[in-house]
């Protein structure tokens, strides 16, 4: 019998088309712009962060739904192309698969249009079906925005096993936030997540640096909190540092966190240094925004180009 192969990180979430649109400026109701460029591509926070975790040399598999629709046949046969495992991929009858629509124009704004079916989010039954490559990984990434139950479970059955647990984002109802927490190993949240965690607006890293010792305390060994417009506080056991965002043209912000988020458990998952890992993930999302669309391209040279020599260490 040929041994199953289990994979490094498993990631739990959207799976969707990605329309990236590209226009000069967007236009106002009732009028039209020209499209300079379009790409239809692989999307959603699952897939961008297992595309991430595949560029930067791991083993991953993705846990997400599709529909059974041609698009679905599409985006499956460009994740296999990414050396993404797809085995615990569901395909929902009676479901469109998920589409994103980002419009981007020259002076890196963006609107964003989501489709999202509800049958297109991960069920309990989907995650447990996926119990044993989750609990053979030394890395599970979850999104919380997928429904709050199915994320308990999939952080359950990761931590019973001795996986990490990544939770990335923050649950719409925090009804399970306390039980989610007590079983996470990392936690990293945007400014508006951040919030929706605490209860607290995260507006400077000194409001950064005591949210994410008061959420260390309910569980998770490190936070990762962004301050909007500054960049994103580390604390962990090693330490708290700030990593101002790395200044360089941006031209879509759409998919920062998915690379920072990736490359971070790839660096904890090969044992980095927390230093070292959190300068690489804010290098990565620096990276996603100097092109449109989420889909990330990451190599070694664009992580050193854009990895700050810097941290600024932080009394939390």
């Amino acid at each position: 019998m040929v041994p199953m192969m289990f994979s490094e990180v498993v990631v739990a979430g959207q799976i969707a088309r990605d329309l990236v649109i590209e226009v000069p400026d967007a236009p106002d109701a009732d009028s039209s712009a020209p499209v300079r460029h379009r790409q239809e591509l692989l999307g959603g926070k699952g897939a961008n962060q297992a595309v991430a975790l595949s560029q930067l040399g791991m083993s991953v598999s993705l846990v997400g739904v599709v529909g059974r629709d041609r698009t679905g046949d599409s985006l499956l046969a460009q994740a296999r192309a990414d050396r993404i495992g797809t085995s615990h991929v569901i395909r929902r009858p009676g479901t469109e698969t998920a589409l994103l629509v980002d419009v981007v124009d020259d002076h890196g704004r963006r609107r964003y249009l989501e489709h999202v079916p509800d049958g297109t989010l991960l069920t309990e039954n989907d995650v447990f079906a996926a119990s044993a490559p989750i609990s053979a990984a030394a890395s599970l990434i979850v999104q919380l925005q997928q429904p709050a139950p199915v994320a308990l479970l999939a952080a359950r059955l990761a931590h019973t096993a001795g996986t990490r647990v990544v939770l990335d984002g923050a649950p719409e109802s925090d009804t399970l936030t306390a039980d989610l927490l007590a079983l996470a190993d990392v936690v990293r949240a945007d400014g508006h997540e951040a919030e929706l965690l605490t209860g607290q607006p995260v507006d400077d890293v000194t409001a950064a640096a005591r949210a994410a010792a008061e959420l260390r305390r309910r569980g998770p060994s490190l936070v990762v909190l962004e301050v909007s417009g500054q960049g994103n506080l580390f604390a962990g056991p090693e330490g708290t540092w700030f990593v101002p965002d790395v200044e360089t043209d941006v031209v879509d912000p759409t998919g920062a966190g998915d690379a920072l988020v990736a490359t971070l458990t790839a660096a904890l998952t090969r044992r980095r240094p927390l230093e070292t890992a959190a300068s690489l993930a804010v290098a990565a999302a620096a990276a996603t925004t100097e092109h449109a669309g989420g889909r990330p391209n990451l190599s070694r040279a664009e992580l050193d180009r854009l990895q700050p020599r810097a941290l600024e260490t932080v009394r939390a």
